[in-house]
Formats: structure tokens, C-alpha cells, sequence
């Protein structure tokens, strides 16, 4: 739900006595729109924020960064993966992150959720790991340090630009 939306539910489960707890939404580096109003009303209301596909569907990991492998999400008839976050110009982005995040000491997926979790909105992400390995790298992510000024704008010049 968008901003609006949230606000008039949150009232409408006030006016039951009703907490609203936590809002679940889409939210990594490639989608942004919690940031255009939602993320005030969760804080002003003291709402959680558990956000879904931080990885935006692996394509924030090093999965697709030479191509798309045989069998992957992004293979298979009718995913929206491919579409969604991998045309030519977001690859270019997500190399470019990937970058970034290697500078870092980081795997792209560590940083792409270390990014999500730096909002003090973000109480927890919902990460699709499919393997112990994967699980173990992302939760590194909770160990990065505090992104610099010049990494949130280095990031935030690839995502503009």
C-alpha cells in the first residue's frame, strides 16, 4: 500500500483498537517508491517496515552479472525477473554497484542489504535464500560497517544516472 493508503488503514485499526505492527513492502535499490511518503507515515505511526525482495529477485547478487544461467529464476518461462530488473541499462547499474560493493569488501548482495537496513524505517528483510551459503552471506550484511557520505552518493549517482 502507498503512503495514503497505510495512513487511512493504520487509522481505521486505531479506531478498533487494533495496532498495525509491521507493513510489508518492496523495497531494495531498484525500487524505491516507500521512499515517496510511506516511510514517514510507518515512523510517524510507529510501524515496522519489513521489506520484500531487497535483492530484487537475486539481481542483486553476482547471479546475472555475465548473462542469464541455464535454470536460473531469470530462465524460466514466464518470470518477471529478466523484464522486471535485468534490461541492458539496469545491468549497467548493477555492475556498476557490484563495483561499489567490492571496493567495500562486500558481495553485492551484502550490500544491497546492508543499503535496505541503513533506513531507520527498515525493521527486518525478507531475504529467498536457497542455500546455507546463501543465508551465510547475507547475513554478513549485518555486519558492514556504516556507509560513508561518498558511498551513499557514489550509490545514488549510479541509481540517478
Amino acid at each position: 500500500y502507498n503512503a495514503e493508503q497505510t495512513a487511512a488503514a493504520v487509522k481505521l485499526l486505531r479506531e478498533n483498537h487494533t495496532p498495525c505492527l509491521i507493513h510489508q513492502v518492496r523495497y531494495n535499490l531498484l525500487e524505491r517508491q516507500a521512499e515517496d511518503g510511506l516511510f514517514p507515515v510507518l515512523s510517524e505511526n510507529g510501524v515496522g517496515c519489513i521489506c520484500f525482495s531487497p535483492l530484487a529477485q537475486g539481481a542483486l547478487t553476482d547471479k546475472y552479472l555475465r548473462g542469464i544461467p541455464a535454470g536460473s529464476r531469470a530462465a524460466r518461462e514466464g518470470s518477471t525477473v529478466a523484464a522486471r530488473y535485468l534490461d541492458a541499462e539496469t545491468l549497467g547499474k548493477i555492475k556498476k554497484l557490484n563495483d561499489i560493493a567490492r571496493a567495500g569488501g562486500m558481495t553485492l548482495a551484502q550490500m544491497a542489504l546492508a543499503w535496505v537496513l541503513h533506513r531507520k524505517e527498515v525493521t527486518s528483510v525478507l531475504i529467498g535464500a536457497s542455500s546455507i551459503a546463501q543465508l551465510e552471506d547475507n547475513a554478513k550484511a549485518l555486519d558492514s560497517p556504516a556507509f560513508s557520505c561518498e558511498e551513499l552518493a557514489d550509490i545514488e549517482g549510479i541509481l540517478k544516472g
